[in-house]
């Protein structure tokens, strides 16, 4: 384990630098800055006291979540349309958090994500929603992570391929939903998909690798469809795609990595989403998870040098989200800082749930093919 490796005391030395042009982001970006020196100097008359600091607070975080996943406050009536995203959200953490409900809890998350399934194939949020790629991915995690032959056969497979046909285009992206625009985000969502159920096909994806790479920008990262801005979420979406699709070789993955190294912020360790925007939390996992897809893609090319190279500063984001983003009250690699306790479960990269959730899936989709097994 290890304690804080960044210098308090040069702190200012770091901060953001507006070259005397004051602009509504420069003064956003400044006014986030003094509230970061003042949480971080804070931090540091504590650790000061107590060496164990930062302790991320898990048994606050898995009482709230637990709380959550049988009964949501009133004002999460606005994300009605995201119930299937909240119970992957919430189990998701709680395995992280190595604190699983009982198996009658998750018998009754697998019921309530069955209702959400479209008869046309596919998951709404919520019952009697039409189908979207996203809710449909965060309903396929959700029944990985529970994992039992109750949450597989839950999954109408047959229908659920259909479906992506519905969505993709004949230039190989795919919409969200039907009628949808077009955006990286449901070529991932739909690829992620496909292989964990073990509905892919080459001809379902013909074409999908090549519109990806038409979508990174002159800056190295990728963008939503092309022509538009680099986004951390979306720079994700595309090279995890190209590696569910084995074809990394199509994009420039030297300018994708001096694109994600130059997002983690210097003062505040947290990670922006597109360039001279703040940083977000969210983003820790959208531009953190990109660097193990880029170094097994580098390994391919043998550059020992590069292979062995950590790209970024992994200290630095753990103080910004335990120390920054953790809430009075709850709200990869064997690097930790603070206390023991900090370390959490491994996630897989690619899809975003655990490495044997995927594996357990697609080994059991792989014994109990699906009937229909491809469209023109």
């Amino acid at each position: 384990m290890h304690s804080i490796i960044r210098c308090y005391a040069e702190i200012d030395i770091e901060a953001f630098d507006f070259e005397k042009v004051h602009t509504d982001t420069s003064g956003d970006q400044m006014d986030v800055e003094h509230t970061i020196k003042k949480i971080y100097r804070q931090f540091e008359r504590e650790s000061s006291i107590d060496p164990e600091l930062p302790k991320l607070k898990k048994n606050l975080h898995i009482k709230l979540l637990k709380s959550w996943l049988k009964d949501l406050p009133k004002n999460y009536e606005c994300l009605d349309a995201s119930r299937t995203w909240l119970i992957y959200w919430i189990l998701h953490s709680l395995w992280i958090l190595n604190d699983m409900p009982d198996s009658e809890t998750l018998s009754q998350c697998v019921e309530f994500i069955k209702k959400c399934q479209h008869e046309e194939g596919g998951y709404g949020g919520g019952y009697l929603q039409f189908p979207h790629l996203g809710t449909t991915y965060a309903a396929v995690n959700a029944l990985s992570i529970i994992g039992t032959d109750e949450a597989y056969d839950s999954i109408d497979r047959s229908s659920l391929q259909k479906f992506l046909w519905t969505v993709r285009d004949v230039d190989g992206s795919f919409a969200l939903h039907r009628g949808g625009e077009q955006d990286i985000r449901g070529v991932y969502c739909a690829i992620s998909i496909a292989k964990i159920t073990n509905i892919y096909t080459d001809t379902l994806f013909d074409k999908t690798a090549e519109w990806v790479v038409s979508c990174q920008t002159y800056e190295g990262g990728f963008a939503g469809c092309p022509g538009m801005e680099a986004h951390g979420g979306y720079a994700f979406c595309g090279v995890a795609t190209l590696a569910l699709l084995n074809r990394t070789q199509l994009c420039d993955v030297d300018a994708l990595l001096r694109w994600s190294v130059n997002r983690q912020m210097r003062l505040e360790g947290g990670f922006q989403g597109r360039t001279n925007k703040l940083v977000d939390g969210c983003y820790s996992f959208w531009q953190g998870a990109a660097f193990p897809i880029i170094s097994a893609i580098l390994s391919k090319q043998e550059n020992k040098e590069l292979i062995e190279t950590v790209f970024f500063d992994q200290g630095a984001l753990q103080e910004y989200i335990i120390i920054c983003c953790q809430g009075p009250e709850g709200v990869g690699d064997p690097f930790v800082i603070g206390c023991p306790s900090n370390e959490l479960n491994r996630v897989h990269p690619l899809h975003n749930v655990a490495p044997h959730f995927v594996y357990n899936a697609v080994h059991y989709f792989i014994r109990h093919p699906p009937p229909v097994k491809d469209k023109n």
